[in-house]
């Protein structure tokens, strides 16, 4: 369902996130393993699955850990090595991957709803307004959307939203 045109603030930043989430789904339907780990082009190392597995990290580490303040570890071994979500994949589990990623995509959809768009968590030892992290986390979705779409067109040529 595409973002309304005229909405509360909550509902526009909230819609539009979850299009976004969405999108990212929709550009991994129907590919198999083999095809979710392969990397884009050389020097990158780029792939849906490596994707996947950096938005579950950063969803949990801007809503849980950055606005609720949450001792929750990092994902995919990021404290030892901090491209691991996308340096790691061949041998990763595209199971929990996308199981990882929509539970902490509901997690974060649960903060939000119970959080207001004022409230503040710290990041950098700087305050950090939940809306700003909405702002963010639509333009982290839509700039690696992007990338998204690039590599499933050069999997199999599927483009669009």
């Amino acid at each position: 369902m595409d973002p309304p045109y005229i909405a509360d603030e909550r509902a526009m930043l909230t819609t539009f996130l979850d299009w976004h989430r969405d999108t990212l789904a929709f550009k991994c339907e129907g590919l198999t393993e083999e095809q979710l780990r392969l990397r884009s082009v050389e020097p990158s190392g780029l792939s849906l699955l490596g994707l996947v597995r950096h938005m579950a990290h950063v969803e949990r580490a801007w809503f849980r850990r950055v606005l609720k303040a949450e001792d929750v570890p990092l994902l995919w071994d990021k404290a030892a090595h901090q491209d691991a979500d996308f340096d790691d994949v061949d041998t990763a589990s595209v199971e929990e991957a996308f199981t990882v990623w929509r539970e902490e995509v509901e997690i974060a959809r649960r903060i939000s709803a119970e959080t207001s768009l004022d409230a503040t968590g710290i990041r950098h030892g700087r305050d950090c307004s939940h809306r700003w992290i909405l702002v963010h986390m639509i333009e982290e979705y839509a700039r690696h959307n992007g990338h998204a779409d690039l590599l499933r067109e050069r999997i199999d040529g599927v483009t669009g939203e």
